[in-house]
C-alpha cells in the first residue's frame, strides 16, 4: 500500500510538471499608440485574441501605450519588468530599439515584433512586411486616376501622400514604393507628400489634404492612424479621392476610397504567436513576407473598388494586378530592366 501510494505521488507530481511545461502561457500585447482606428494595431490584437480563442490555458493583456512616444521605452521597461508575460507582442518598425532596454533589462523576455525588422537579437524574432510592393500597387492606381477622365480627376499630374511621422519604413519602402508605381504608370506623375507630426490630429490632416487640392492634387494616400478620417473628410467634402493603407476599408467612405490595399497582420500575429508558444521560433532571425506570400495585396475583390472607378481605370488595374500576383520581381525586372533592391 505504501509502495502504491509513492506512485500515485510520483505520478501526481508527474502530471503537475507537465501542467507547468505546457500549460498557462502570458502574452503581454504593446500598442504604440491606440488600438481603435489602427488597422495593423487592431489585427494586433484581435491576431493574439484568436489564438487565445483556441487555447483556454493562453492569457493577453493589452497596454495601450498612447502616442507620446518618449513614454513608450519607459513603458515596455515596465512591462518586461511585471515578468508576468512568456512574450511580449508589438507592432511598429521602430519597436525593435524601443524594446532593446527593456530586452537587456529582462535576458530572459522575448519579443515578436511585427511590421519591423532586426536581425541576430537573441531575445526578439521580427516579422516585416514587404511595403514597396505594397506602397508601388497604390501609386500605380493613383497614377491611372489622375490622368483619368473620372469626375474628380484635374488636370494636374499630381498626387498625394499624407503620413503621421516619418519612420524608417515609410521613408525607405512606403514613400519610394509609392512613387515608383506612379511613375511606371506616367512618368510625368509628381507626388506631394506631406507629414503630419502625429498619429491623431484629423482637423490637421484635413487642412494638408485642402491644401493639397488646392494645389491640384486629386487623389491621396493615407498613412495617418486615427487622423485617416480628417483626410477622408476632406476629400469626401471636394470630390477628391483616397487610398487607404493596410485594410479593406472601402466602406468608411464609398466613392471617395478607391482603394484598399491589406496587409495580413492577424493571420502573420495569429501563426507566429502559435509558433512562439510551440517554440518553433528561432530568436534573432526574420522573415519578409510580400505579395506572392499572400501577406500584402490589393483588395480588388470588394465590389465597392469596381463602382468606386471608372471602367478604363477598372480594367487597367485589374490587368496590373494579374501580372504583379504571377510574379512582383520578374513583373518588375521586366518594366524597369534594372535589379529588385529590396
Amino acid at each position: 500500500m505504501m509502495r502504491s501510494g509513492r506512485v500515485l505521488v510520483g505520478a501526481f507530481l508527474a502530471v503537475c510538471l507537465v501542467a507547468v511545461m505546457v500549460g498557462a502561457y502570458s502574452i503581454g500585447i504593446f500598442v504604440p499608440g491606440v488600438v481603435a482606428g489602427s488597422p495593423l494595431y487592431e489585427d494586433l490584437v484581435s491576431g493574439v485574441e484568436k489564438v487565445a480563442a483556441e487555447n483556454p490555458d493562453v492569457t493577453y493583456k493589452v497596454l495601450e501605450a498612447g502616442f507620446d512616444q518618449s513614454t513608450w521605452e519607459e513603458q515596455m521597461i515596465s512591462l518586461a519588468a511585471t515578468e508576468e508575460y512568456d512574450l511580449i507582442v508589438t507592432s511598429n518598425g521602430a519597436m525593435p530599439f524601443v524594446s532593446m532596454p527593456a530586452a537587456d533589462a529582462f535576458p530572459d523576455q522575448k519579443f515578436l515584433i511585427v511590421d519591423s525588422i532586426i536581425a541576430g537579437h537573441s531575445q526578439m524574432y521580427t516579422v516585416l512586411y514587404n511595403q514597396v510592393e505594397q506602397a508601388a500597387v497604390m501609386g500605380y492606381l493613383a497614377g491611372l486616376v489622375t490622368v483619368s477622365g473620372m469626375e474628380g480627376a484635374t488636370p494636374e499630374l499630381k498626387i498625394g501622400f499624407i503620413a503621421g511621422q516619418e519612420y524608417e519604413a515609410l521613408n525607405n519602402m512606403i514613400k519610394p514604393g509609392y512613387e515608383l508605381g506612379a511613375k511606371l504608370s506616367n512618368p510625368a506623375i509628381e507626388v506631394d507628400f506631406r507629414v503630419l507630426g502625429n498619429w491623431w490630429d484629423a482637423n490637421k490632416a484635413a487642412e494638408l489634404a485642402n491644401s493639397m487640392i488646392d494645389a491640384g492634387v486629386d487623389v491621396i494616400m493615407t498613412v495617418c492612424g486615427g487622423a485617416n478620417q480628417g483626410v477622408i473628410t476632406a476629400c469626401q467634402e471636394r470630390g477628391k479621392y483616397v487610398l487607404y493603407l493596410d485594410k479593406d476599408n472601402y466602406d468608411l467612405a464609398p466613392g471617395t476610397i478607391i482603394g484598399c490595399s491589406a496587409l495580413s497582420q492577424e493571420q502573420a500575429v495569429y501563426e507566429n504567436v502559435k509558433a512562439a508558444i510551440a517554440g518553433e521560433l528561432v530568436w534573432g532571425e526574420y522573415k519578409i513576407l510580400g505579395i506572392s506570400d499572400g501577406y500584402v495585396d490589393f483588395v480588388d475583390w470588394n465590389p465597392l473598388f469596381e463602382t468606386s472607378v471608372s471602367g478604363d481605370v477598372f480594367v487597367d488595374m485589374k490587368a496590373f494586378l494579374l501580372d504583379l500576383r504571377s510574379s512582383f520581381e520578374t513583373w518588375l525586372k521586366a518594366q524597369m530592366g534594372v535589379p529588385v533592391y529590396w
